[in-house]
């Protein structure tokens, strides 16, 4: 099992304590409160994803054959989806990165519950993952 497919199963586990989606989306806001801050400089145009209603900002570093990201966005959901990706993601190696849609989405029902809006946040969230990782094969 890849480092991805463990994160992912460990994020369906931690959702399928909650009953309803008032309580799914609570931990989701709360997820997000935790990321850590973005700095300023990265806070601009260059690092803004385009096709989320909301602001979102995201910075990929390239450190040996693995990916870090940096994300925050001015939505509390949002920023909750950005910490579910980040678990998922951040600090995995380049060859874990597929652009296959991730096995969690469906799995805890973001697939159904979120608006239009945030669904293609999301889907541009992950396709930057993803054009990030095609664009540093893995070396190693």
């Amino acid at each position: 099992m890849t480092e991805v497919e463990q994160a992912e199963r460990e994020l369906i586990e931690e959702f399928r304590f909650f009953d309803n989606w008032m309580d799914r989306y609570q931990y989701l806001i709360d997820l997000g409160r935790q990321l850590p801050p973005l700095p300023e400089e990265y806070r601009t145009e260059p690092y803004r994803l385009h096709g989320c209603q909301s602001q979102v900002w995201l910075k990929t570093t390239r450190r040996g054959d693995r990916l870090e990201f940096q994300a925050i966005s001015d939505s509390a959901i949002v920023s909750g989806l950005i910490a579910l990706l980040m678990r998922v993601y951040n600090g995995r190696r380049v060859s874990e990165i597929t652009p296959a849609a991730p096995a969690f989405i469906k799995a805890i029902g973001l697939d159904e519950h979120l608006s239009p809006t945030r669904s293609n946040g999301l889907r541009a969230m992950l396709q930057a993952i993803h054009r990030a990782a095609a664009a540093a094969p893995d070396t190693a």
